[in-house]
């Protein structure tokens, strides 16, 4: 019992989350940052942790953006916020079946490094992952 408290006690103090974690900038390897700066010139970041990968997330054009990249300064990934209106049909079809009354909280559009387009709808604290013809791919709890 008082190990469960303490580690209650010290995840409150100290904060967890599963997913991305905050990550201060002299964290960052060079090489990501050298890589984005190359292909997000002018931009600054605030950077996570995202699974090993290090996350840039910023604004362009008055978009959210994020651009994921591994140690080595390889960019494995970026997603744009977009309108839930921009979700196809079939992503608004299927969140409509499967999530009955619940309301589609985010959108984004991610392009991987070879050009595949994902769609990603955040429904009740899930990132529910679509391909780009908005064919229901993964579930993903935040």
């Amino acid at each position: 019992m008082k190990k469960a408290l303490l580690f209650a006690v010290l995840v409150t103090m100290i904060g967890f989350s599963a997913g991305a974690q905050k990550l201060d900038d002299s964290k960052v390897p060079a090489a990501v940052k050298i890589a984005f700066a190359k292909k997000y010139p002018g931009q600054t970041a605030k950077w996570e942790n995202e699974n090993g990968q290090f996350e840039a997330g910023f604004k362009q054009h008055g978009k959210s953006m994020s651009a994921l990249f591994t140690a080595d300064g390889t960019m494995t990934e970026s997603e744009v916020g977009i309108k839930v209106s921009e979700l196809p049909a079939a992503v608004l079809a299927y969140v409509k079946e499967h999530y009955k009354g619940a309301a589609i909280k985010e959108a984004a559009k991610i392009t991987k490094a070879g050009g595949t387009v994902n769609y990603e709808a955040e429904v009740n604290k899930t990132d529910v992952i679509f391909d780009a013809n908005g064919i229901f791919l993964k579930e993903v709890k935040n």
